[in-house]
This record gives structure tokens, sequence and C-alpha cells, in this order.
């Protein structure tokens, strides 16, 4: 669906309001910041302190209540140093159990900040401080673990300066937190999902979409596709459980419409923190007429690579550098992994310009490598040991023959003309920092029953599994294998994931692996974190029906 077609009013849904506001509870309603200099929540420091409150929000015209930290959405960008002792007091207003996770930070597991393992949870009408060191620098992000309150906005921006200062010179450095919004109660979207997963699915298979296949590969091949999908009760266009039908795409709180503009002189490198904050959104970002050169990944410098394009996967993190050498606008355009909206802010010399958007790409389909992994045989070919529970309930599929390769940009970005960011470009410099071989190896499968929105690990979901014991202080490696056809980004707390080549060896360090559809990727931890840790789907639906398991360290 090309944003053009969309009916003016759903256009302007998408797009949102030119100025949105938020109300504080005393009548008095501020602009969300469109610009960097607009004001904003105030950054915090190493002492900081947090308010959480609902608070009423307009971003499409209509007011809706969302879950506030420091009257904003998002909330402060946390700043702080290499080496600071940092103390958040965080004060819950709200009439429920709330909660902060410090994602990509390794704390200890009782300031981690997820109910019900290391962690009662900040109390209604309650209070808990945060203590811990700050051993490491780079973005990163903090958000709620408690139900749907992420969803509702409680997120924000992490920027931990390096004690030795930055590796890269830049003369501008801004965050661009790119988020989800919908107008509808959160716990109402997932009750759609799990009675309907394709609810806002506006793009299915049409007879269009049949003829052109008919056209370009004949009529048997195109209805002997649509029979298989239809025998799998698979859909081409499954890419995104949440889509524009009720998200509106923001960034730094800013609605498309709005236009978010960061400020920059003619020749100036300019830094931008890109941190995807969103609960269930893969965003496509590019900047047309500026190369990105990407110098650090989930808050971890990298090798420096210079792309035209890149995939931030759910709660995935970069920095880029651009140097913008002409006196114009520049807009920042993400758009969803299935077209069906974008994100949008501008870089300017002077404020109140801005540069022409982009169309939407058309809907991409999903291809046979995304249901059924390797096909060809050769180098990539690996035959995945079965998942202890193959089927049942919580599972309608499985992939035998998953792709190990990591140059792969996923669905939309195949055919792209310029460069295209993948995990086989990210290099962490200095190789692993535990360089000891995995001792053992544990393997997972990621699966799902689409029809019935139920997702897990090796077809048993959270409520009905055991946790995974890991030992203290070992080197092990953990193989995912995904058997559905929609990413998950997994997120590991509490300990680094060092994701491997195929062929075994060191490739980058994070937090956050997406693995795409029908693919097996494996990465090393060290077990040098005791206590009890979240391991999960950072979708926050999939995580919610059951994609999340515990991680004891002892």
């Amino acid at each position: 669906m090309r944003d053009s077609l969309l009916h003016p009013s759903r256009r302007r849904f998408v797009q949102g309001v030119g100025v949105a506001g938020i109300g504080l509870g005393l009548g008095v309603v501020r602009p969300a910041f469109a610009t960097a200099s607009m004001e904003r929540p105030a950054d915090q420091g190493k002492d900081a302190v947090l308010e959480l409150r609902e608070a009423s929000v307009d971003f499409t015209g209509r007011m809706r209540r969302a879950v506030t930290a420091n009257g904003g959405v998002p909330g402060p960008t946390l700043r702080w140093r290499e080496g600071d002792d940092v103390v958040l007091r965080v004060t819950n207003h709200l009439d429920v159990t709330s909660s902060i996770h410090w994602h990509g930070l390794v704390v200890p597991a009782t300031q981690d900040g997820v109910p019900g393992l290391s962690f009662d949870g900040i109390p209604a009408r309650g209070a808990f401080t945060y203590r811990f060191p700050v051993r490491q620098s780079g973005t990163y992000w903090y958000h709620a673990h408690s139900r749907f309150q992420e969803q509702s906005g409680l997120y924000g921006a992490i920027v931990i300066e390096p004690r030795d200062g930055e590796r890269e010179r830049c003369d501008r450095d801004y965050v661009l937190l790119l988020s989800d919004w919908t107008d509808e109660d959160p716990a109402r979207v997932y009750a759609k999902l799990r009675s309907r997963p394709d609810v806002y699915n506006y793009g299915q298979p049409t007879v269009g979409d049949l003829l052109r296949d008919a056209r370009d590969h004949g009529l048997g091949e195109a209805l002997a596709m649509r029979r298989m999908w239809n025998r799998m009760r698979m859909n081409p266009t499954d890419l995104a459980d949440v889509s524009g039908a009720t998200y509106t795409y923001l960034v730094n709180g800013s609605t498309p419409a709005g236009n978010w503009t960061g400020l920059f002189r003619p020749g100036e490198r300019v830094r931008l923190r890109l941190v995807n904050g969103s609960s269930n959104t893969l965003f496509d970002l590019r900047i047309p007429g500026l190369r990105l050169r990407v110098i650090a990944a989930d808050g971890q410098p990298v090798e420096p690579v210079e792309v035209d394009e890149l995939r931030l996967s759910a709660a995935e993190t970069y920095d880029v550098i651009v140097t913008p050498i002409d006196d114009r606008a520049y807009t920042v355009f993400a758009q969803s992994i299935d077209r069906s909206g974008y994100a949008r802010a501008t870089l300017a010399p002077r404020a109140g310009m801005s540069a022409p958007v982009p169309a939407l790409d058309a809907r991409p389909r999903l291809g046979m490598r995304d249901m059924m992994g390797s096909m060809s045989g050769g180098g990539e070919m690996v035959m995945a040991h079965h998942a202890r529970t193959e089927y049942g309930p919580s599972v309608d599929m499985r992939v035998d023959m998953p792709r190990t390769n990591l140059d792969d940009p996923g669905v939309g970005l195949r055919d792209r003309s310029h460069r295209v960011l993948t995990y086989a470009d990210l290099r962490t410099p200095g190789g692993a920092v535990d360089a000891r071989e995995p001792g053992r190896t544990i393997e997972l499968h990621l699966t799902g029953n689409m029809e019935r929105f139920a997702w897990s690990f090796d077809g048993v979901p959270y409520a009905a599994a055991r946790p995974i014991h890991f030992r203290q202080g070992e080197r092990l490696r953990l193989r995912l294998v995904n058997d559905t056809m929609m990413n998950h980004p997994i997120h590991l707390h509490g300990m680094w994931s060092d994701l491997e080549s195929p062929d075994g060896s060191f490739q980058v360090r994070k937090h956050t692996v997406n693995v795409q559809p029908a693919q097996q990727v494996s990465y090393a931890v060290t077990a040098d974190n005791p206590g009890r840790w979240a391991f999960h789907c950072h979708m926050l639906f999939h995580m919610e029906a059951g994609m999340f398991r515990e991680v004891v360290v002892s």
C-alpha cells in the first residue's frame, strides 16, 4: 500500500498532526519537541529522578492516555560517563506496578528491572532507587518491562560517554529514537491479535497479485505457489503483526507531520544515535543524498563501514556519522518493514526547512528462503536438530534446513541498487573479550502458530517452560533456529551476545540479535553475571504470547 493511495484521513493518521501535545494533569499542554531546540523533558545525569505518570497525549488529533517519564513520550535522555556510579530514583504514580529495564546495560540482576525475576517491580504509588556502576559506553535505551507500558510510552534513550572520550570526532550529536504509537489500548491490540492475527494486515494477496505472478512466472506456477501458501496457512505479506493501520511512527516523540529537525552547518560531521525503541516494528532507514558511516552497533564500536541504508530491528541501536556538504535539508526516512507507514525527521542548516519525503516502497513479499531456509545445498545448508516439541498447539511449521548466512539484508531490501548494511558487515575491533571456545551449545528453536498467535521457544510457552541454566563463569554457545516466517529480535539480559560468523569465528558484540525467517544464528556468551535473567523476543506481543524464558546463572 503506497502512502499516496491512502484515504486522506488515513494519511493524516499515519503522518500524525503537525504539533502533538501532552497534558501534564494540571491543565498545561506543551508541544512535543518538533525540533532539537524545542522544549522537551530535561536530560538527566548520574543522579536522576524519574516520575512515572499517566498523561493525555495527542499524536493524531485525538487525545489518548500514555504512560510517561517526567511528562514526556519519550522520557528524558539519560546522559552518563563510563565509570559513573548512577543513582536513579523512580517514583511510580500509576495505579499498577511498573518497572524500568536498562536495555543493553550489564548491571547486577537486582537492578535489571524485570518484575518476577530478581526484582519485585515498583509498586503502585511507590518508589524504587536503582544503583549500579556504569562499566560500558555507547548508545542504549530504557523501557518498561511491565505488561504493555512500553507500548504506552514509557521509554527513553541512554547516552554514555567513553571514559577516554569518543573514538570518532563529530561536530553535532543527536539521538533519533524511533517508536510506534497506537491510539488503541495496547491490551485491546493484543486481544485482537490473539483472535485474528491478520487483523492489521491490509496488504493481503489480491487477484491482481495473482495475475501479476501469472504474467511473470506463468499461470501454473502462480497457482501452485498460491496453493502452497494456502495449504501451509501462511501469508507471503505477513511481515508485521501490527501495522500503520493503527500505528503512527515517531522520531523523538514527533510524528512525520511534526518533523523533528536537527541543525547543522554544511561540512560538519553529524553523529546520529539511532535507537529503535518500538514495541513491534522493524524500520528500514536511509537519508537520501547522504551516506551512513556506521561506527557502533548496540552501543559497541565497530570497524567503520559506509552504507546507504540499514535495518533496525526492535531494540537495536546504531551510531552513524553523516557529513552533509550542501546548504539544504535532508530527510531521515525510516519506513516500516511492511511499508504501511514511516517515521520521518529532517537534518537542515536552518529551522523550518524540509526536504521531499520519499514514497513508501511497494509492500515486499516473503520468498522461498523465508519459508524453507537453504534450498540450494552448498556451504550454507545446515540440518538443524528438531525441537523437542515439533508440533502441537504452539507450533505450525518447522525449518529443517535453515540458512546460516549473515550477508542477507532481509526481505524488502534484497534488490536494492545501493548498499544495505548486513550483520556480515559488522566487526567489533579487537575481537572477543573472552577468547575461550564455548564448552557446550544450547540449541533453541523459535516457534510459533500464526493462526493462534502463539509464540515460544521449542514449542513451549513461558508459562510451561523450565529455566535455562548457565554455569557461572562458563563460555557457552546459544544456537537459535527460526522455524517461523517472521523476524525475531532476541535479547539476553545481563550478558553480551558475541555473534558468530557461519564458520564459527567471532563477528560482533551485540545485546539484541535479529533472527530472520528460516535462519539459524549462533552466538557465544560468557556467564559472568550471576542471577535470574530474562531471555526473550523483543517484539512485545511475541514476548507476551510466550516467546520468553528465564536464564539462571549460578
